[in-house]
């Protein structure tokens, strides 16, 4: 074998390694493009069909996202959270409830932010007649039963214990009141007639043509009805997450949440 065709070997041989050698970084960018992200969003009960209608208009720009929600009373999640139950996004529809968060530094710093306000109702079952205000939940003839969310960690039981109190009115509807576990069941409630009247948040009763509402609580009766969020310390996926929480202000989200009657910031 002459010099040249030994160099023209040694050179296809090096030329082999260099292509076999580069393959690897070569498919990593792809693989890496198409890994995807799973995020958890523990939400109060109240957000249930607009974060649920949120989430495709989200998946549509981000389909690598992979969205979940926790619907409950936001004193339980915030319990959950604290026990260390795993969650990306914390969504409230109180400030206590962040604000606990907060104080024990399982926030993400620079992510808490306001999604919307909402409103606190008197509703009874759609078929009845004759109540016209709050005052009325004292007559034990029509009133038998009143629904509400756990003061403690449902935070529309809270804002409904203080409307009764600032009326004067708790003391002759206590024997009366009914706890639920959140909001949607204060709703169920109503619905099904178990219960002769019910205060829940203007968007629960929106969602459904079973009720009707009596009255609105005038706001200065309670504390400001907020749903602030944050991305929590915790979370594996934070810039996934930062960036579902950025959207959440979107003027996308906003028409939504308008859609099903929550007031904006």
């Amino acid at each position: 074998m002459n010099r040249r065709q030994i160099l023209k070997l040694v050179g296809t041989a090096v030329a082999s390694f260099l292509v076999t050698s580069s393959l690897p970084a070569l498919t990593s960018t792809p693989v890496l493009a198409q890994s995807k992200a799973s995020l958890l969003v523990s939400a109060a009960a109240s957000l249930k069909e607009a974060l649920e209608e949120i989430k495709p208009l989200y998946q549509q720009t981000n389909p690598n996202t992979n969205i979940n929600y926790n619907f409950g009373a936001s004193g339980a999640l915030q319990q959950q959270i604290e026990q260390g139950a795993p969650a990306d996004i914390f969504i409230s529809a109180a400030k206590r409830q962040v604000d606990a968060l907060e104080g024990k530094g399982l926030l993400l710093g620079g992510t808490r932010s306001v999604l919307a306000k909402n409103r606190l109702v008197l509703i009874v079952p759609r078929n009845v007649v004759g109540i016209t205000s709050f005052y009325n939940l004292k007559d034990d003839k029509k009133i038998k039963k009143i629904s509400i969310g756990e003061p403690r960690s449902v935070p529309a039981g809270q804002y409904a214990e203080q409307v009764l109190q600032k009326l004067k009115i708790l003391p002759q509807v206590k024997s009366k009141l009914v706890y639920a576990n959140n909001v949607r069941q204060v709703l169920a409630s109503v619905e099904s007639g178990n219960a002769d009247a019910g205060l829940v948040y203007i968007t629960d009763a929106k969602i459904s043509d079973k009720v009707k509402v009596v009255v609105a609580a005038d706001e200065k009766y309670h504390s400001a009805i907020i749903y602030p969020f944050a991305v929590l310390k915790s979370s594996k996926n934070a810039d996934a997450a930062k960036e579902f929480a950025k959207f959440l202000s979107s003027n996308q989200a906003k028409a939504v949440l308008q859609k099903y009657g929550f007031i904006l910031p």
